[in-house]
């Protein structure tokens, strides 16, 4: 196997910041009330969404709070893909609170959210919409992170994806300040999360490893923690799917998808979340099956440019070796056998994707911030290719 680096280390300068603190473990949602303490927290801005407060996962961290003593305050209007009015909405709420400390509470929408939200608390002139200009702003409220899915690896870093619902785009909003301080990784309140919400967060892990060892941007620690990450979530993944009550393969996937995020945050990503921006900006597709739509058939264009990476990416994954030696397959094809254990893959036009669209999509695509860290560059003609071969049907 050839080494992942494409200049010689001694010669590879590298700057890695110390994460966030970690608390990990079943159960420890109990411990909510100290972290603030430990913050300087007195009075809590809760960011969660509707569902899980109907689902109770957002009283069992509100509960600990009430038993504590801990006055809070909840915003729960996290939609699915959340947009800058959210976003606006929540910061203005959390203005009238005062609080010291935000709590984020749910999957990833919820912690993007709660990025914008501590960063324009912080910076009462700003407005979501501001995402580009907002990096050199004042700071942002301490936060803390108590992700509910096991996907997007959220809580590792100071950025969140939201919708520019005027101009069509994705924007990212964030700041140093804003990376969680603390992030709080309870698998139970992962426990019965649906079969199908299961898959596309975890899709989102696994792709967060296997972009993150094919990224330009890769380096010794990006792939130390990517490639843990692509064995514990490819074990993981479809134990947790089958089984929603499995707490080891819940605290694995758990574990899995945090160190994607480590990874992700040091490297960068790729063209397949490109592409899944893009879509999920034209057509609202979850992001999760967004990703899974073009996944293999990125995977096959990129790999030219990635041998090494997914090679390793395919021994990650327990993958016997082939015959014929070609690694890069052998992983597209363990993706793709993952994939259909899932039963998440779609065809574009199942996903309310019109083929007047694919040019504007692959045009977001291209321009996408994550697309530059590709091992290999794509033009819109490449990525309207790859749209063309997953759109399905006539």
């Amino acid at each position: 196997m050839t080494l992942f680096t494409r200049e010689p280390l001694a010669h590879t300068p590298l700057s890695v910041e110390p994460g966030c603190r970690v608390e990990f473990g079943a159960g420890s949602v109990a411990r909510l009330p100290e972290l603030i303490d430990s913050l300087g927290g007195r009075r809590a801005f809760v960011v969660t969404d509707r569902g899980l407060r109907a689902a109770g996962v957002a009283d069992r961290a509100l509960k600990t709070l009430d038993a504590a003593g801990v006055p809070y305050t909840v915003y729960d209007e996290v939609a699915p893909n959340p947009s800058t009015g959210n976003v606006d909405a929540g910061a203005a709420r959390a203005r009238e609170s005062r609080p010291d400390v935000v709590v984020a509470l749910g999957g990833g929408s919820v912690l993007d959210a709660a990025k914008g939200i501590s960063l324009l608390t912080g910076n009462p002139d700003a407005v979501a919409a501001d995402a580009d200009h907002l990096w050199e702003a004042a700071d942002g409220l301490p936060l803390i992170a108590v992700p509910t899915t096991s996907g997007t690896g959220a809580e590792t870093n100071g950025f969140g994806v939201i919708e520019d619902a005027v101009a069509h785009r994705k924007v990212y909003i964030g700041h140093p300040s804003v990376r969680p301080r603390i992030a709080l990784l309870d698998p139970e309140l992962t426990l019965g999360l649906p079969a199908p919400a299961t898959a596309a967060t975890g899709i989102d892990a696994l792709v967060h490893g296997i972009e993150s060892l094919a990224s330009r941007g890769a380096n010794p620690f990006s792939v130390a923690y990517a490639t843990e990450a692509v064995t514990l979530v490819s074990r993981a993944l479809p134990v947790a799917h089958r089984d929603g009550t499995d707490l080891e393969a819940r605290a694995e996937l758990m574990m899995g998808a945090h160190l994607a995020g480590q990874a992700l945050t040091l490297s960068g990503l790729g063209l397949v979340h490109g592409v899944a921006h893009a879509l999920t900006a034209h057509t609202g597709t979850p992001h999760g099956v967004a990703l899974a739509a073009v996944l293999e058939e990125v995977l096959e264009y990129t790999a030219p440019a990635a041998t090494a990476a997914y090679e390793r990416a395919a021994r990650a994954m327990r993958v016997a070796p082939p015959a014929d030696g070609d690694w890069a397959r052998a992983c597209v094809t363990a993706v793709r056998d993952l994939s259909g254990a899932l039963d998440i893959k779609r065809p574009l036009r199942e996903l309310g994707t019109e083929r007047a669209m694919l040019p504007s999509i692959a045009a977001g695509a291209v321009a996408d911030a994550v697309t530059k860290n590709a091992p290999r560059q794509p033009t819109e003609a490449d990525v309207r290719d790859i749209l063309e071969r997953t759109y399905g049907g006539a």
